[in-house]
């Protein structure tokens, strides 16, 4: 079936994706390193735009709207809600609530786009929700109750925005194809200027710091993701493909383990052995 062919391609580019941003992070502020895959996405992505001219003749004025707003709400202010989280709480506990996005996608798609699952579906589903439950959850280093810190709910918030976007993304993908959704995102590249100058903050260059090379790696695989999902999901239901997709923590915890050598724990192995047998079970189910 394409669709979960490209979720998983989807599942792939996004799991090392963003363990390449993890690298470029280590170089770049992160606003920096926002600002400028946002220009480099635009300038590529523009190279591509005379082969889906056509699709663009089905953008109106309110589907334009509608796909900048969730923009603002799943990326801009998810990234930064998440970032802040990360920087003021437990990383642990961020991490797993940010996490569970694509619970909150399937739940979306199922009330409001009219989604229907099978039983063997929705076992499959929840078999992978364990399983990044698994991956994501350290039970040693929740020394603190779950409280509804600022930073619980900026992950909070993370999750939501993420969810909703990859949920309601559906419907600019059915009117205009899977391409401009996404190209037309990057448009919102002033905004983080603006952010920018307001906290008194310094964009950096590029190069910093050796940055420029896994820059423009990250922000191929990321959008090669991005444009995957979108694909995937103008072929499917979203609450097949973004379980998939979503489940990419599991492969960052692979690489970061394998290439940066931290720790994984028997439960996390645990966890991604159970990610992947939903994700096989999915597959099945879903062709």
């Amino acid at each position: 079936m394409p669709a979960i062919f490209f979720a998983l391609i989807s599942y792939l580019g996004w799991g090392t994706g963003v363990f390449v941003e993890a690298i470029v992070a280590r170089r770049l502020r992160w606003y920096s390193l926002t600002f400028w895959a946002y220009i480099l996405s635009f300038v590529i992505l523009s190279f591509l735009t005379p082969f889906f001219i056509k699709d663009f003749a089905g953008l109106t004025f309110s589907l334009l709207i509608l796909i900048l707003l969730l923009a603002f709400v799943g990326i801009f202010l998810g990234t930064i809600f998440y970032y802040e989280a990360l920087r003021i709480g437990n990383r642990a506990l961020v991490g797993t609530i940010a996490s569970s996005f694509p619970a909150v996608a399937v739940i979306l798609s199922i009330i409001f786009l009219g989604e229907k699952l099978s039983i063997q579906q929705t076992i499959a589903i929840t078999v992978i929700f364990i399983g990044i439950f698994l991956s994501t959850v350290s039970f040693q280093k929740f020394k603190e109750k779950f409280l509804l810190n600022k930073a619980t709910l900026f992950a909070i918030i993370t999750m939501l925005s993420w969810g909703i976007y990859l949920a309601f993304i559906k419907i600019p993908v059915e009117k205009i194809g899977w391409f401009w959704p996404n190209y037309l995102t990057f448009l919102l590249f002033p905004l983080i200027l603006i952010y920018v100058k307001a906290k008194g903050l310094r964009i950096e260059k590029p190069t910093e710091n050796k940055a420029f090379i896994p820059l423009i790696l990250s922000t191929i695989l990321v959008r090669v993701a991005e444009l995957s999902y979108n694909f995937a999901i103008s072929k499917s239901l979203v609450s097949v493909v973004a379980p998939i997709a979503g489940a990419n923590i599991t492969l960052f915890i692979v690489l970061a383990f394998l290439i940066f050598k931290d720790p994984i724990t028997k439960q996390q192995i645990l966890g991604i052995i159970t990610t992947l047998i939903g994700i096989v079970l999915l597959s099945v189910f879903s062709v």
